[in-house]
C-alpha cells in the first residue's frame, strides 16, 4: 500500500459516505495547506482527510501551524486516514476522526466524533479564506479547459 493508494480509498469514500458533492485530492494552491483530500458540501460544510503511512509522519502533522492553531486550517471535520491500526484512536487529537484501510484497499470509519446530519454539523472553525482560496484554484483550472467542456457536452 502506498501513500497515493490512501489517498485515492479516501477520496472515493469521502464521495461515497458523505453529504460532499464535490472533492479534490492533494490540490496544491498557495494556501499553506494542502490536503490529501477535501470534500465539499452545502452549507459550508467540509471534511478534510489527511493520509498517513507511518507513525512519524502522524506525529509530525502535529507540529504544523494549522493543527497548532486549528482555525487555520480546513475542514468542517476532520479526519485522518492510514492502514489498519496504525493510528491509534487513543493517539488522535481532539475531535478528528478515524478511518483505516485494509490490505485490500477497504476503509473502515473506526471513529467520527460528528453526531446529526445536515442541520447538526460540528467541528472545528475553519479558515474560510483558505477553503475560498483552494476552490478558487479549482475553479480557475476548471475556467481555463471550460471551451472543452462545453464542446463535449454540445456534440454528445
Amino acid at each position: 500500500m502506498t501513500h497515493q493508494d490512501l489517498v485515492e480509498v479516501a477520496y472515493k469514500w469521502v464521495l461515497k459516505n458523505t453529504s460532499c458533492g464535490v472533492a479534490f485530492k492533494e490540490l496544491v494552491t498557495c494556501n499553506i495547506e494542502t490536503p490529501d483530500v477535501i470534500g465539499f458540501g452545502h452549507n459550508g460544510h467540509s471534511i478534510l482527510i489527511e493520509c498517513k503511512m507511518s507513525r512519524s509522519d502522524f506525529f509530525a502533522d502535529k507540529k504544523k501551524p494549522f493543527r497548532i492553531y486549528p482555525d487555520l486550517g480546513m475542514g468542517t471535520q476532520r479526519f485522518y486516514c492510514c492502514p489498519t491500526e496504525l493510528i491509534k484512536m487513543s493517539d488522535l487529537p481532539t475531535n478528528w476522526g478515524l478511518i483505516w484501510v485494509n490490505d485490500f484497499l477497504k476503509a473502515k470509519c473506526v471513529y467520527k466524533p460528528y453526531k446529526g446530519n445536515c442541520g447538526e454539523r460540528k467541528g472545528f472553525n475553519k479558515s474560510i479564506r483558505a477553503e475560498h482560496s483552494l476552490m478558487y484554484s479549482a475553479l480557475r483550472r476548471l475556467g481555463n479547459r471550460i471551451e472543452e467542456i462545453y464542446e463535449k457536452t454540445e456534440g454528445g
